[in-house]
């Protein structure tokens, strides 16, 4: 009996994750959204990491382009995140009423 493949399995779990993922962020309730976009961004930092060792540490030239390219997205995730957060988060600010007579 031959083995399955590490390739075809590491295919079904990323498959899955997506599955999982979009059912995951698409049922999150409005009043959820600024805290777990502060968590993603949590998240893609730690990949940056990641993906930086992973990119230092190969041996082939492919991967090592695989790698810096995965430190460039999760490096755009992070910085689109915070511009979301932010953008969310002043949503929730008072403005500032102005006086209600006119200019003399």
């Amino acid at each position: 009996m031959e083995a399955v493949s590490p390739t075809l399995i590491n295919f079904i779990i990323f498959v899955l994750a997506i599955y999982v993922g979009f059912h995951v962020v698409w049922n999150v309730t409005p009043a959820l959204h600024t805290p777990l976009m502060a968590v993603t961004n949590a998240i893609s930092a730690i990949v940056i990491v990641g993906a930086m060792l992973a990119a230092a540490l190969t041996e082939s030239s492919l991967a090592r382009y695989m790698g810096v390219f995965a430190v460039a997205l999760a490096a755009v995730n992070v910085f689109g995140g915070f511009l979301v957060t932010r953008r969310m988060l002043e949503m929730f600010k008072k403005k500032d009423k102005k006086p209600a007579g006119g200019k003399a």
